[in-house]
């Protein structure tokens, strides 16, 4: 009997194939919990093309970034403080924002802080085009990393 996480692993990758890890790293890239590093790792090991697979995680990846910083660039001031967050970290992350700007989107491939990130270059107006630039090459090079885990192991 397969589990709920084997499971998802066998749908993604078999029956899915690409389509399946480009929805995987889309969805790795919200605050959903989604392993998109295991369902690439696991069709290198069954033999799919490390560059497509490459391509197709920071694609879907990437468009998850921008999902995110969408959602921050519909935001509200007033709706982070009835969210109880409190004017100072508001204030830290506005003046973190404007110091370092689009150069933060590298970031976004970190699990949790790279979703809160990308949140907040949108909802701090960072200029949208240096940000997704930014944030596919973060996750082009997180994803190679990870091939290069599996590689080079």
């Amino acid at each position: 009997m397969k589990s709920r996480a084997t499971g998802f692993f066998y749908t993604m990758t078999f029956e899915y194939g690409y389509l399946g890890l480009f929805l995987a790293s889309f969805l790795a890239a919200t605050i959903l919990p989604v392993a998109s590093e295991l369902i690439l790792t696991g069709m290198l090991v069954y033999g799919f093309e490390p560059w497509a697979c490459i391509l197709v995680a920071t694609t879907g990846n990437t468009m998850g970034a921008w999902l995110n910083y969408g959602i921050g660039y519909l935001g509200n001031p007033k709706w982070l403080q009835k969210l109880g967050a409190k004017p100072e970290s508001i204030q830290s992350w506005q003046v973190q924002i404007h110091r370092y700007g689009s150069v933060m989107a590298l970031l976004c491939w970190l699990p949790v802080v790279g979703d809160l990130i990308g949140i907040a270059l949108g909802f701090f107006r960072a200029p949208w085009l240096p940000t997704f630039a930014f944030m596919g090459v973060g996750k082009l090079l997180r994803y190679i990393l990870v091939w290069a885990g599996y590689y080079f192991w």
